[in-house]
């Protein structure tokens, strides 16, 4: 059984600085009668580069939204309140105190019980990493074991566990990298958070598979194939915005827009296989991804 205990958000002892995430939540996880602390630190961000304000088109002042009622007298800051809609237009008061009575406490402990194939979770239930930081080296020790453990068994660990007033789903395992003895925490969607989809697949056939159009699509994807490397996709859009902010805040010649290709005449499937084979030839592979990565930087060149 493994069990985890916390106190809330605190520096740590391995230099969390000011610069680096916050830790959401700090406490020990404990395998029977052997434990170890850790701080929880956001592993992502959704930090933009560019970010836009409301200004007035004319002035180029930004623009300040005041809140009102019905009225449209301005409502004061000490004023507003939480409001659940339990009928259209009619809205009931919740305030701070309410909430705090609904709000769960730190936990002490949480307790992993549940092991799984990590193999058997669905993607669509991962929604946010996290790190798990020890506290020293003592504890990076056990740390390192229960991370090896759950590696070479291929598990991971199920819990619920409650920071920032809520509750949450959550899976505790080794990261993908095969040489990082750490642990990661990766938040969970419940299960009622996610569609069902029968409601959208419900209505068409099961189609038949042709098992030689199967055999071509199975070669066409391996003549595709390669190691993942998330350093090869950036965000285009990002980078052509800020390329457009910097030519027009510079009074330079603003970048024109890549032409849209048009969409090619539909075929029959064997046929588009066939075709789509016959393109992958020995040295396709590397010049198309020459010219891709080629294209990409063209479009991300900095103004």
């Amino acid at each position: 059984m493994l069990s985890t205990h916390g106190t809330g958000s605190q520096s740590t002892a391995l230099g969390i600085t000011a610069c680096m995430a916050r830790p959401t939540w700090q406490g020990q996880i404990q395998i029977s009668l052997v434990s170890f602390g850790v701080s929880i630190v956001p592993a992502s961000t959704s930090a933009r580069q560019v970010a836009f304000h409301e200004v007035d088109r004319k002035t180029g002042e930004r623009i300040h939204h005041r809140k009102t009622a019905r009225d449209d007298e301005a409502v004061e800051a000490e004023d507003v309140a939480k409001g659940f809609e339990y009928e259209k237009g009619k809205y009931l008061v919740i305030e701070p105190e309410d909430l705090k009575r609904v709000r769960l406490p730190g936990q002490k402990t949480v307790t992993l019980e549940h092991f799984v194939p990590r193999n058997e979770i669905d993607p669509a239930y991962f929604e946010r990493p996290y790190f798990l930081i020890p506290k020293d080296e003592l504890q990076a020790r056990t740390m390192a074991t229960m991370s090896r453990a759950l590696r070479e068994s291929e598990r991971v660990g199920l819990a619920e566990i409650t920071f920032s007033g809520r509750e949450h789903f959550v899976a505790i395992a080794p990261p993908t990298d095969a040489d990082s003895p750490w642990l990661n925490m990766y938040l969970l969607r419940y299960e009622e958070e996610l569609r069902d989809p029968a409601a959208y697949y419900g209505d068409l056939k099961k189609p038949s598979i042709d098992k030689k159009q199967l055999a071509m699509a199975e070669q066409l994807i391996e003549s595709y194939s390669e190691a993942f490397e998330p350093a090869a996709f950036k965000d285009d859009f990002e980078a052509a915005l800020r390329e457009f902010v910097q030519a027009k805040l510079h009074n330079r010649k603003l970048p024109k827009p890549e032409a849209v290709p048009k969409p090619g005449k539909v075929i029959d499937l064997m046929d588009a296989l066939k075709r789509s084979l016959a393109e992958r030839k020995p040295g396709h592979a590397e010049h198309a991804a020459g010219e891709h990565a080629r294209a990409k930087t063209r479009r991300r060149k900095a103004a």
